[in-house]
């Protein structure tokens, strides 16, 4: 499939492997720390996806030696955080870039290797799965700069290990690796380096993709339920009344089981 995906900025590359785009944050050199334009490269390429049915998957990665340190603090010299908010110039295009991510209609996969570190951390909390290696290296370093969540870590961190894991990460900013991420419930799987992580996630979209998009879209807006503040007996119901008419292709799938 020839790749129509062009990002705004220098600092992201997009391409496209059969059914699976692959954004790449570009700025090896400063472990491709996070710029505002890339977060809003991240948006635009997401929304371009979600109306393209040649794409089953998203995979956000990092190129070089790690998948992001997280936000360029240089970017923030003469601008005065105020309250410990590190300000519009980066929550605004944070907050479009993990909105994007939530309501993409296709699982996004965040594939992190060597770090993953706070602003890093909370984009891929956003997304459905995160697949590392096991000496990646994680961690919430706000209060060490006296910053506070505002993409967030105080949700997405706590839904993924628990209240009591995710306040010590947080109240602490100790680095963790990523086999500690796996048994803590952070990460979905750890690989034994890069080159397995490759294959690995290769592996995981390939299965994705040979399902049926509408459905695994559909599947992952009814998954959405389980996080919002509904009672049981709610989410049972809505998940039984949702209509998804996208859902076209029963009939040809259930024609070619069982031969």
């Amino acid at each position: 499939m020839t790749s129509t995906y062009q990002s705004s900025t220098e600092y992201l590359l997009a391409d496209t492997n059969l059914n699976v785009l692959t954004i790449h944050l570009n700025r090896p050199d400063a472990l491709n720390a996070f710029r505002p334009e890339m977060l809003t490269g991240i948006a635009e390429l997401l929304e371009q996806a979600n109306t393209d049915t040649n794409i089953s998957v998203v995979v956000l990665e990092g190129a070089g030696r790690a998948f992001s340190a997280g936000v360029d603090l240089k970017v923030l010299r003469g601008i005065e955080p105020q309250a410990g908010k590190i300000g519009d110039v980066f929550n605004q295009p944070a907050r479009r870039a993990y909105t994007a991510i939530r309501n993409a209609s296709c699982p996004v996969i965040a594939k992190v290797h060597g770090a993953c570190f706070t602003g890093a951390l909370e984009m891929a909390l956003h997304c459905d799965f995160i697949f590392t290696t096991v000496d990646a290296k994680f961690g919430d370093t706000h209060a060490k700069f006296g910053l506070r969540p505002t993409w967030g870590m105080s949700q997405t961190l706590s839904q993924a290990i628990g209240v009591r894991k995710a306040k010590e990460i947080s109240f602490t900013g100790r680095t963790f690796l990523g086999s500690e991420a796996v048994s803590m419930g952070l990460a979905n799987q750890a690989a034994a380096d890069k080159n397995a992580l490759d294959a690995l996630v290769a592996e995981c979209a390939a299965a994705i993709a040979r399902n049926s998009r509408p459905t695994v879209a559909a599947v992952k807006d009814l998954y959405a339920l389980a996080q919002g503040n509904l009672s049981i007996e709610e989410a049972l119901a809505a998940e039984l009344e949702r209509n998804y008419p996208d859902i076209n292709d029963t009939q040809e799938r259930l024609a070619g089981f069982g031969g």
